[in-house]
């Protein structure tokens, strides 16, 4: 017959909770399921209230498959098991059985129960306002506190109530069990931080747009949502990602510095290990009467210990400070090599990123990222690894001299903490920077169109816009902080907690003279010593975290990949006559072919026009000739050579552009005309301006040459600018000429003059012309009329107007509209006339006299 004769054993009460170098088994199987069932059961009954008033039933569709979600029911119902089981084997093995024991297993069994119903509530349903992605912060401390106190177990080591001496078989028994809890609240915290099982997007978003709106809407600079993604994923790809900038290529010197700097680090241990040790010594020389000589020797020790360390574990001592002045020269390094890479990867990415990005935000997440990465090593290689070498020397050193398993479990309780709470609040630092983005974007877009906005006297619009982006700004960087001080506050109560009772505990055993007072003076000053490394830990793991969310939108950035790519064994254009040819080419953007199957060649020396509605392809064309894209059909060839096959830059080295819009560097005319061949001598500019016919534009200028142009060339007319554009294709003097409706935007004055400028640089030269004044192309040697596509129509100007097709009908609507305004032209000019002609004598006289 099994008794229960108490609720405790006979030897032992609930009110006592250490007993022989151990906590009371009564007082700890009593407190731990009274916890967790307190948390399962009132937190999780009102989270799941939540969830059923506020929640939808997710569809399953959204619903991903997870073995490791599978994983976490599995192990809930093997924790069950456990519980159950063990209660009934200490019913059926225990003579008498104390209430504790039944109280733990049922409490246990409930929480647990209630525990994996929450879990199963999470992946059916969700909170309509829900933004996250995750668990819910009661599941996750639900985890973490079942973890910490299996932790808990380690304090009574050397207690005889525990099961530790494996000495019967009900001790093996309890040890088996123990540990198929604790591995099993392990592995339940751990992978609940992954959330598997769970929507890897917001579930609102899933169910209220399609796969494009969600690409192109909420999202990063890449197109992809990652708003709640753990900034941990990833983190060794990252990691070999900033690896090559830390050890400086090709630089001896610095390499030696690098190598300097970590041999610091490995000093700076081994100074901290020592100077709470001869600390202990002080004080054990002044107890027990020891010569002065050797006092004195051993305090002047300790001192220059101490100022080798610094106030606070090495945080502004000598060999800190001499570290970090021996690693400026290495992170400056880092921040030039991240940042020109980046540039660099930027100016390779295709035509197609570069339209579709927004510069405010591209150039806010470049500043963002290179600012970062630099405290990012800094903290892995001088902050972080010291302070788990620090970590896991004291830990050693307390488990050798003390019972220091209470230590153990208060770095393991703030390190959990720490990473629960500094996870959770991810999503705001990471909705913060996207409304820095957004702020910063709206600013530089608004700034960029100034002139739009004083068009339409939109200022007022435009600064409440901006006001509203940073108030999101400012809400988001609120719950930033509030998040912080929370964590800050959590840290403090841990430490708190494990200063007071290791230090009673300490003191306690002075007083049993099982200590000496210097051991209590060790154990004050390491614990202190450690304790700074470790509340550092948590503002190490924020700013890694910090720096990782800072850094994502530049990892974006690197991980975007070229669209239009050079072939391994690319050789260079071999340009011989410039004979271009377009055969059977096919290409699109997105959806729709822009152009389908078009041919066409160009002899050298020759202009070939192309004419047709807007939205045509013709712009393409000289895009894919200029190798903007890559065909997805057929092939473009340069003297025989598929442009493909070549380096981009050989290729672009024979080809000049004269864009519609001409956007010029905020610079002076002559560097902007140098532009075309930056090695250009300042003659060889003023040349290139007199065959273009701006130069004696130029020098009527105030400041000549040196004339700043403005923000995009804005201080210039639109023929200015088409001039300094055209003199700067003359510097550069490429073989062939590409025209894209260079003209269509100026005056007929202005286009007559500019157009004599452009047949000075196209004569001789294979020129293709994208026009929109047929009047432009009449001496074309080929005109190809571009509709929905193809070429509808090819040949020379009179004989596509003798064919009668869209090439007439098209120069007969301009010839009309020509003749209209010329008409209206001229009747104005008669009416002006009229006003300004005096009356005639005759007419007077009749009037005067009828």
């Amino acid at each position: 017959m099994v008794f229960v004769q108490s609720y405790c054993e006979a030897d032992s009460s609930i009110s006592q909770t250490w007993v022989d170098n151990g906590i009371s088994p009564c007082f700890y199987f009593t407190l731990v399921p009274t916890i967790l069932l307190s948390l399962s059961f009132f937190l999780g009954t009102i989270h799941c209230l939540c969830y059923q008033k506020y929640g939808t039933q997710m569809e399953p569709k959204f619903i991903p498959r997870s073995r490791l979600y599978g994983l976490q029911q599995i192990i809930h119902v093997l924790l069950l098991i456990q519980f159950l089981g063990g209660m009934i084997w200490q019913v059926v093995s225990a003579k008498e059985l104390p209430g504790y024991v039944m109280l733990y297993g049922c409490f246990s069994i409930l929480g647990w129960a209630w525990a994996m119903a929450l879990l199963r509530v999470e992946r059916r349903r969700v909170l309509v306002s829900d933004r996250t992605r995750g668990h819910s912060t009661v599941l996750l401390l639900f985890w973490a506190v079942a973890f910490s106190a299996e932790n808990l177990a380690f304090i009574s080591w050397f207690s005889p109530h525990w099961w530790w001496g494996v000495e019967n078989n009900q001790q093996q028994v309890q040890l088996f069990l123990w540990l198929m809890r604790y591995f099993g609240t392990g592995l339940l915290f751990f992978i609940g931080l992954k959330a598997p099982g769970l929507p890897r997007r917001p579930y609102m978003l899933l169910i209220n747009e399609d796969e494009r709106d969600v690409e192109n809407g909420g999202q990063s600079l890449l197109g992809r949502s990652e708003e709640n993604r753990s900034t941990w994923q990833g983190f060794w790809k990252k990691v070999r990602l900033l690896v090559p900038y830390m050890w400086p290529q090709g630089s001896k010197l610095l390499q030696l510095l690098v190598l300097f700097c970590l041999g610091m680090l490995g000093v700076e241990r081994v100074v901290n290990v020592f100077v709470p040790i001869y600390s202990k010594k002080i004080v054990d020389k002044l107890t027990d009467g020891s010569s002065w000589h050797t006092l004195a020797l051993i305090v002047c020790i300790y001192v220059l210990l101490k100022v080798m360390q610094g106030g606070g574990a090495g945080s502004s001592g000598f060999i800190s400070n001499m570290r970090s002045f021996f690693w400026i020269r290495v992170q400056q390094y880092t921040n030039r090599l991240v940042q020109v890479n980046l540039f660099a990867h930027l100016h390779s990415l295709s035509l197609r990123w570069h339209l579709g990005r927004k510069t405010g935000e591209v150039l806010r997440s470049i500043d963002r990222g290179t600012s970062s990465i630099n405290s990012l090593l800094g903290y892995i290689v001088f902050s972080i690894f010291p302070t788990i070498i620090d970590i896991v020397i004291a830990i050693i050193y307390f488990i050798t001299y003390f019972n220091a398993w209470f230590e153990t479990l208060i770095v393991v309780n703030l390190c959990t903490f720490t990473i629960i709470i500094t996870e959770w609040r991810t999503k705001y630092r990471r909705q913060m920077n996207q409304m820095d983005n957004a702020a910063k974007s709206k600013a530089v877009d608004s700034l960029l169109n100034f002139e739009t906005v004083k068009y339409y006297n939109a200022e007022s619009y435009e600064i409440s816009r901006f006001e509203g982006a940073i108030l999101k700004y400012q809400a988001s960087e609120w719950k930033t902080q509030a998040s912080l001080a929370l964590l800050n506050q959590t840290q403090n109560f841990i430490i708190g907690s494990g200063l007071l009772a290791g230090s009673l505990l300490c003191a306690y055993f002075v007083t049993e003279g099982k200590f000496q007072v210097g051991d209590y003076v060790l154990f004050g000053t390491y614990i202190i010593q450690l304790y700074i490394p470790l509340n550092w830990f948590g503002t190490y793991y924020r700013a890694i975290q910090t720096s990782f969310i800072d850094m994502e939108n530049m990892f974006q950035l690197f991980e975007e990949g070229q669209e239009v790519k050079d072939e391994v064994n690319a050789g260079n254009l071999l340009f011989n006559m410039g004979k271009v040819e377009f055969e059977n080419v096919y290409f699109s953007y997105r959806n729709g072919l822009i152009l389908k199957d078009v041919s066409f060649t160009v002899l050298p020396g020759q202009t070939v026009a192309l004419v047709g509605p807007s939205g045509s392809g013709k712009s393409t064309i000289i895009r894919l000739l200029f190798r903007f894209y890559d065909v997805q059909g057929g092939c473009i060839r340069i003297d025989g050579q598929d442009i493909s096959k070549v380096k981009q830059t050989s290729l672009r080295s024979h080809i000049g552009v004269v864009p519609q819009d001409t956007v010029l560097f905020n610079d002076t005319i002559r560097d902007n005309i140098r532009y075309g061949r930056v090695s250009a001598s300042d003659q060889e500019v003023e040349e290139a301006a007199i065959a273009a016919d701006i130069h004696s534009k130029i020098l009527n200028f105030a400041d000549g040459y040196d004339t700043q142009v403005g923000e995009r060339g804005l201080k210039l007319s639109g023929g200015e600018k088409q001039r300094v554009a055209i003199a700067r294709t003359i510097l550069k003097a490429p073989q062939i000429i590409l025209l894209d409706e260079a003209t269509s935007a100026l005056d007929t004055q202005t286009e007559r003059n500019i157009q004599a400028s452009l047949a000075r640089v196209c004569a001789n030269r294979t020129t293709v012309v994208v026009a929109h004044r047929l009047s432009t192309i009449i001496g074309a040697d080929q005109i190809l009329v571009i509709c929905e596509g193809r070429i509808a129509e090819r040949g020379r100007h009179e004989e596509l107007l003798d064919k009668g097709g869209l090439y007439a009908d098209m120069w007969l609507k301009q010839q009309q509209a020509h003749d209209s305004d010329s008409s209206s032209d001229t009747e104005a000019k008669d009416r002006e006339s009229e006003k300004l002609q005096p009356p005639s004598t005759s007419s007077g006289l009749a009037d005067l006299y009828p």
